[in-house]
């Protein structure tokens, strides 16, 4: 049976050109939103959503606390006025555990919930124990002596007679375990009784007393249900549309998320804004490099050197002033006004003059500096470290002797970092969905491209080999299919510009 070459060619030319047209070219536009549909399916906060609402609710990865504490190596020559020298003791590690309770939908696609914290000590991965002794400044008696540096003279002179009667000093010397989560004072219990409102705990008192076993505040949040663009971000807290610690209204902003995911679909220009309750304002981490963990694309995040700059450095940061150096915030109008300053661990990123007035710091990006590593195309994150260390200004007072003649210092007392990463059963998800799956919707799109280029190359030495004149019908449609088929290949439908 005779085989008609050039009928051959044309039927071969024809499946090239469905293969690597119209296969291929539909797979390069309809492949990334089929990837996008399903990417918004599961970024949605919806109970039905077997897998984000699980990792949003409750995280199923652990979470960290390493606590490090500055122990004052010379207190008493501090009180003389020396320049106070401190030693780094730690880490002090603590698993935490975050729940989210309370969790109400809402007919305006917000979800409102509250997140309660437990934390839990890990000897096995703290270098000491919580029976450690070490000593850090008195924040009962050093703080309190700031505050009242302008009250009149007698009332100052009574405040330091009381400290005297419960036998509180300028310098705690005590285990860490009470340190961090309480320990009995007399001077609590009467400050509550006849001052109430000035301390911001009833019972023992401890740096992390009022974290442990509470809650973070109502928050009420997007589900992104109308608006992907919008989930995670913070529509109210605690009802509160704004704050109003702040001098300024940009200040006073509750911007971005929660903290714990943001919106999909990012780019190196997006930026990461979040409010943080124990911050009592919004940050916003910005974007620096690329970075790939186990196979899995991630932007890095970090903080800018704005973020805890002074208003004179950075106007926008003026409602956050009374101000003293860059490179630390004023927290005190949301801790009853005592005169607490957050920064970065060991003064990084601050004004070098602060590191001169305390000895025994020294800073570095690697071990002080925050960041978050996120996956741009969900908004979830893949490695987190968060690192704040939190300082007292003490300075002499008058007729409150136990300041004695100390000099005007901004005193580090511990920092932390609060650390995770998604690993497990976990990641292997993350991988499979949002790593192989589109890698396979790539490549098979090359595929049918190539296959369709082989086939018609394959017409082309068919037809060569055929002895068809050039004058057979047959030959002028094979012409014209080539035509087309160099046409397409060289001005896709997308390039072709209207004369």
């Amino acid at each position: 049976m005779h085989i008609d070459k050039s009928k051959v060619a044309i039927i071969f030319m024809v499946l090239g050109r469905l293969l690597a047209v119209s296969f291929g070219t539909v797979l390069v536009f309809v492949g990334p939103m089929i990837i996008d549909d399903q990417i918004i399916k599961n970024t949605v906060i919806d109970p039905n959503n077997e897998i984000a609402y699980p990792m949003w609710k409750d995280i199923p990865v652990p979470f960290y606390m390493s606590v490090y504490f500055f122990n004052v190596l010379n207190p008493k020559e501090v009180l003389l006025g020396e320049k106070p020298m401190v030693e780094e003791r730690g880490p002090y590690v603590y698993r935490s555990r975050c729940q989210k309770d309370n969790i109400t939908f809402h007919p305006n696609f917000t979800v409102s919930y509250r997140e309660y914290r437990q934390y839990y000590f890990e000897p096995s991965m703290s270098v000491g124990n919580e029976s450690d002794v070490v000593t850090i400044p008195n924040m009962l008696v050093l703080g309190a002596a700031v505050m009242m540096e302008k009250l009149p003279f007698a009332v100052r002179m009574m405040m330091s007679a009381t400290f005297k009667t419960f036998k509180e000093g300028p310098f705690l010397t005590k285990p860490v375990g009470e340190l961090m989560w309480g320990y009995d004072s007399g001077l609590v219990d009467f400050l509550n009784k006849y001052l109430p409102g000035m301390l911001p705990t009833k019972g023992k008192f401890g740096l992390f007393s009022e974290f442990n076993n509470s809650n973070t505040g109502l928050f009420n949040i997007h589900t992104g249900k109308d608006d992907i663009s919008k989930v995670h971000k913070v529509d109210s807290w605690n009802g509160l549309k704004k704050l109003t610690n702040w001098g300024t209204p940009q200040c006073n902003m509750m911007n971005g998320t929660a903290g714990q995911m943001w919106p999909p679909f990012m780019t190196p220009k997006t930026t990461l804004p979040f409010y943080s309750p124990d911050a009592c304002r919004s940050m916003e981490l910005v974007y620096q490099r690329p970075g790939v963990m186990q196979g899995i694309p991630l932007y890095r995040y970090v903080a800018p050197k704005t973020l805890f700059a002074n208003g004179s450095d950075y106007a926008p940061n003026e409602g956050f002033c009374p101000c003293r150096q860059s490179g630390i915030l004023n927290v005190s109008s949301c801790r009853h006004n005592s005169p607490v300053f957050i920064s970065h661990p060991h003064f990084y990123n601050a004004d070098p003059v602060l590191r001169d007035f305390v000895g025994g710091l020294s800073p570095n990006e690697d071990e002080h500096g925050l960041f978050i590593d996120i996956h741009p195309m969900t908004g979830v994150p893949l490695n987190v470290s968060i690192r704040l260390q939190l300082n007292l200004f003490m300075k002499r007072v008058s007729a409150i002797t136990e300041t004695g003649k100390i000099a005007d210092v901004v005193m580090p007392m511990i920092w932390f970092e609060e650390s995770g990463y998604i690993d497990g059963p976990i990641l292997d998800t993350f991988h499979t969905n949002l790593v192989v799956l589109p890698a396979v919707m790539e490549y098979t799109q090359y595929i049918f491209i190539s296959l369709g280029l082989l086939t018609i190359i394959v017409a082309l030495l068919v037809h060569r080999r055929s002895k068809v004149s050039a004058g057979n019908p047959m030959a002028l449609v094979l012409a014209h299919v080539l035509c087309m088929c160099c046409f397409h290949c060289a001005h896709p439908p997308w390039l072709v510009i209207e004369q």
